[in-house]
C-alpha cells in the first residue's frame, strides 16, 4: 500500500489512535516521523532506518516547525492557532478519517454519527451483515482505529465506522452510506459551539457521492438539517407515528413495532429492552437496505441482537426485582430514552461526575412523566444540584423517594426496597469519573452488585 503523505509527517496526540498512526505510517513506508504529546511519550519499538523526533509537555506543539504533514488524533482540537499558522505556512493536516475513506478498497462504507446510539447501530449493522454472509468490519470511535483496518482489508468487505464530531470535524470526504442518528448536544467542553458541533456532525453527509445513500430520523430537526446537506440520492428517513412527520417515512415507529416496506419488527420478539432501541434498529435496517440486503433478513437478524454491555443491558431478575445496567447512560438525554422503557415500579440510580450538564428537561420529565418511578438514589459530584433540579420540578418525596448516597453500594441497597415486581436500574445521566475510572468500571461494580443479591 502506497502512502502519499509528504514527510516529514507529525502524528498529533500519542494515544491508542496515535500509536495507530504510528504503525500505519512505519508499514507504509515514511522514514522521518514526529511525535507529539501534551502527556509524556512511550514510544514502541522503532525500525532500522525510521527516525523519530519526540516533542512533550507543554511545547510539545513545538514540532509542528519540524513537520510538512501532520495526522491529528481525534481528541485534539483542530482550530488552534498554533494549527491554523501551520497551515497558513504551507502544512498539511488531515486525520485517520480521512486516510481511511482516501484510501479503502473495501465494497462499501458506512459511516454513523449522532449524539446517542451510535455504537449499538454499528453493531446492528454488523449483526445484520453477519447473519446473511457479508463480511465486515467495525472501526473508528467504536472497534479499532480506522487505519488498522485498512492493514486487513479485502475487496468484498463493508467497512462500518462510528463517528464522533471530534473525528469529523475537518473531514472532506463522506463515507458511501451515513446514517445521522438523534443530535443534541454533547462535548462543548471541548467545541465551542452548539453550531460548530452539529456543524462537525454534517462532514458525514457533506461530501457524500450522487450514488451514495443517507438514512437519517426525520422528526428530530437537527438531525434533518444535518441529513438536508447530503447530495445522496438515496434518502431513507426514520418516521416516529406519534411524530410531527405524523408517521410518513420509510421506515414508520408506531409504539413498540417497526415497519418497513410492510415488513413488521415487534420489540417483544427481540432480546433488547429499551423502546428506543427501535430508532438504531430502523436506521441499522435502512442503512443495510442501502446496502442491498433483504429487510426481512434484517428483522430476522435483529431478533437475535444482544445489547452492548451497560447500554440498557439486562442483568437478569432476582427476588422478582429485574436489574438494568445503563451505564454507558452519561448524558441526561440517554436516561430520558432509558427510562420511557419501564413498565413496572422502578428505582432510578442517577449522578456522576459534573460536567456542568443541564438537568431540567431530564427533572422535569422523571418528575411529571414517570409514572412508575417510585425511588430516586443519587450519587457523585451531582447528586445536591441534581437532588435540587427535581426538587424545583415538583418532587413529592411523598410519591418518589429521593436520597444522596456516599457510595454506589449503598444507592444500590436503597433501591433494593422497591421490592418484588420492581425494576432496579441505573442509568447515571452522568460521566463517572470521581467515584470511577469510567462508565466501563461502573457498570462492572454494578454488575458484582446485582450477581452477590
Amino acid at each position: 500500500m502506497q502512502n502519499s503523505l509528504v514527510a516529514p509527517v507529525g502524528i498529533l496526540g500519542f494515544g491508542v489512535e496515535g500509536q495507530s498512526t504510528f504503525n500505519y505510517l512505519v508499514r507504509t513506508g515514511i522514514k522521518d516521523i514526529v511525535v507529539m504529546d501534551k502527556n509524556p511519550i512511550s514510544l514502541p519499538a522503532v525500525p532500522a532506518g525510521v527516525n523519530v523526533k519526540t516533542f512533550d509537555g507543554e511545547g510539545y506543539l513545538d514540532g509542528l516547525k519540524d513537520c510538512v504533514t501532520v495526522v491529528r488524533s481525534a481528541g485534539v482540537y483542530p482550530m488552534s492557532k498554533e494549527l491554523f499558522q501551520f497551515q497558513m505556512n504551507g502544512g498539511l493536516m488531515t486525520s485517520q478519517i480521512q486516510l481511511f475513506l482516501e484510501q479503502t478498497k473495501s465494497k462499501k462504507t458506512v459511516g454513523v454519527t449522532g449524539t446517542l446510539g451510535k455504537g449499538s447501530t454499528v453493531s446492528m449493522i454488523s449483526h445484520i451483515l453477519n447473519a446473511v454472509g457479508t463480511a465486515n468490519e467495525i472501526g473508528g470511535n467504536f472497534g479499532v482505529p480506522a487505519l488498522d483496518l485498512l492493514e486487513t482489508e479485502t475487496s468484498d468487505r463493508i467497512s462500518i465506522l462510528e463517528l464522533s464530531s471530534f473525528q469529523l470535524m475537518t473531514l472532506s470526504v463522506s463515507p458511501d452510506v451515513a446514517v445521522v442518528l438523534r443530535v443534541s448536544t454533547e462535548h462543548l467542553d471541548w467545541h465551542k459551539s452548539v453550531e460548530e458541533y452539529r456543524d462537525a456532525k454534517a462532514n458525514l453527509v457533506r461530501w457524500q457521492k450522487r450514488d451514495g445513500a443517507c438514512v437519517f430520523l426525520k422528526d428530530a430537526a437537527p438531525t434533518v438539517k444535518i441529513a438536508s446537506e447530503s447530495p445522496a440520492k438515496t434518502k431513507y428517513a426514520v418516521a416516529l407515528a406519534d411524530g410531527p412527520s405524523n408517521g410518513e417515512g420509510d421506515a414508520v415507529i408506531d409504539g413498540a413495532t417497526l415497519t418497513i416496506d410492510g415488513e413488521k419488527l415487534f420489540l417483544s420478539d427481540c432480546k433488547v429492552r429499551g423502546i428506543y432501541q427501535l430508532e438504531n434498529m430502523a436506521a441499522a435496517t435502512l442503512a443495510c437496505k442501502a446496502l442491498g440486503i433483504r429487510v426481512a433478513d434484517a428483522f430476522t437478524a435483529l431478533k437475535t441482537y444482544d445489547t452492548l454491555p451497560f447500554r440498557m443491558e439486562f442483568k437478569g431478575e432476582k427476588g422478582g426485582i429485574e436489574f438494568f445496567n445503563d451505564s454507558y447512560a452519561t448524558r441526561p438525554d440517554a436516561t430520558i430514552a432509558a427510562t420511557a422503557s419501564m413498565n413496572r415500579p422502578f428505582a432510578l440510580i442517577l449522578g456522576g461526575s459534573e460536567k456542568n450538564a443541564d438537568f431540567t428537561e431530564l427533572s422535569k420529565i422523571l418528575v411529571t412523566e414517570r409514572p412508575n418511578l417510585k425511588r430516586i438514589a443519587l450519587i457523585g459530584a451531582t447528586a445536591e444540584r441534581m437532588l435540587e433540579s427535581l426538587a424545583q420540578a415538583g418532587l413529592d418525596t411523598a410519591k418518589i423517594a429521593a436520597k444522596i448516597f456516599p457510595t454506589l453500594e449503598e444507592a444500590f441497597q436503597d433501591s433494593l426496597s422497591i421490592g418484588k415486581g420492581g425494576i432496579v436500574i441505573m442509568s447515571p445521566a452522568c460521566a463517572s469519573f470521581g467515584l470511577f475510572k469510567n462508565y466501563k468500571e461502573r457498570g462492572k461494580a454494578f454488575d458484582k452488585l446485582v450477581e452477590a443479591v
